[in-house]
């Protein structure tokens, strides 16, 4: 159906999503006092995550009522690795004072030893890290600009089925292109605006207990302009707007939906290896072959509250359909899929 979002309050008087759907600007606003919700069920987090060709950077910021997060992870493509820590704290309820939008507010966040701030300037979203205990002592740190020029993006509102308090509203914003250095341990690694983009997710919601999702994203330059896309499922009733876009030259093109096909024993708990994954589209506008080049896995089973994560970075090939029916040609695009389900 694929409805769009008119401006106004995300949440009634009630707690409740007033509107499902999607827009390509933040028209609704959030506000964490509308939450009906416990706040140890708030979710929120601001995550960014920055490619080149031969490495990558991502950060992560999230106050989960119960557990707040800081996330840095470093990804070496050539060499095939990547490290990731994670520096927990606990219960924070809101004092991490994640901002009510994704266009406004800075983020200070540090906590034993590691520090990540993401600043609005004119320049653009500045990430800084810094974390001299990273990857048992190697260090990491560094700052990168990513500009943000005027262009669309994906917001999403969705309820979920009998939980009528609960909703995830989601922001990404795709093709930033970042500059600035990055630093672990003797090695320095420059990002280039013309090869090195972001993605910035960023999420506010209560969600129900156990979720399984679904998630690819890709930017970059393809015949000279600007290229990106944002697909996924799993949260939610989708009936009213799916998250499945492209992004040409700043403009968004709407998906109906989208489907993942990961290699065969994969869903069922299976090990990753590198076998390709497909992508189809019931409409066929999005058909797309991705070849993993690392798996950044993670898990955390506690019984209660469990975490099995794979996100698999890698290249897409394959064609996409805008909106005035022009086909696009794709062909090893960087980006990442991934399927992580959560008991939380």
């Amino acid at each position: 159906m694929q409805r769009e979002l008119t401006p106004g309050d995300l949440l009634d008087g009630h707690g409740r999503l007033g509107q499902a759907g999607w827009s390509r600007s933040e028209v609704r606003r959030y506000d964490r006092s509308a939450v009906a919700a416990s706040r140890l069920r708030i979710k929120e987090w601001d995550y960014y995550c920055v490619l080149t060709p031969d490495h990558g950077l991502a950060l992560t910021v999230a106050d989960n009522g119960y557990m707040g997060l800081l996330g840095v992870s470093w990804l070496d493509f050539a060499a095939r690795t990547e490290v990731t820590e994670n520096v927990i704290t606990p219960f924070p309820l809101g004092r991490m004072r994640l901002p009510a939008s994704a266009d406004t507010g800075d983020v200070l966040a540090a906590h034993r030893g590691l520090r990540i701030e993401y600043r609005h300037t004119a320049a653009g979203r500045i990430l800084t890290v810094d974390h001299p205990g990273f990857d048992d002592g190697r260090g990491l740190h560094g700052e990168l600009v990513l500009a943000q020029p005027s262009m669309d993006r994906m917001v999403i509102a969705t309820p979920f089925p009998d939980a009528p308090k609960a909703f995830y509203y989601n922001q990404k914003i795709n093709c930033l292109p970042a500059s600035g250095t990055i630093t672990v341990g003797e090695q320095s690694v420059r990002f280039e605006p013309d090869s090195a983009f972001g993605v910035f997710d960023w999420g506010r919601g209560v969600w129900t207990y156990d979720n399984t999702w679904y998630w690819g994203s890709a930017s970059g330059v393809v015949d000279g302009r600007p290229f990106g896309f944002n697909i996924g499922y799993g949260f939610g009733d989708t009936s009213a707007a799916t998250e499945n876009i492209v992004f040409v030259g700043g403009v968004a093109h709407k998906l109906d939906a989208v489907t993942f096909h990961l290699p065969p024993g994969t869903d069922d708990g299976g090990p990753y290896d590198d076998s390709d994954w497909t992508f189809t589209s019931n409409d066929g506008r999005f058909e797309m072959t991705f070849t993993p080049i690392l798996d950044r896995a993670a898990t955390t089973d506690l019984k209660v509250l469990a975490s099995i994560q794979h996100q698999v970075f890698g290249r897409y090939s394959g064609s996409v359909v805008l909106d005035d029916g022009s086909r696009v040609e794709v062909r090893d695009l960087l980006g990442f899929a991934e399927q992580v389900r959560n008991r939380w």
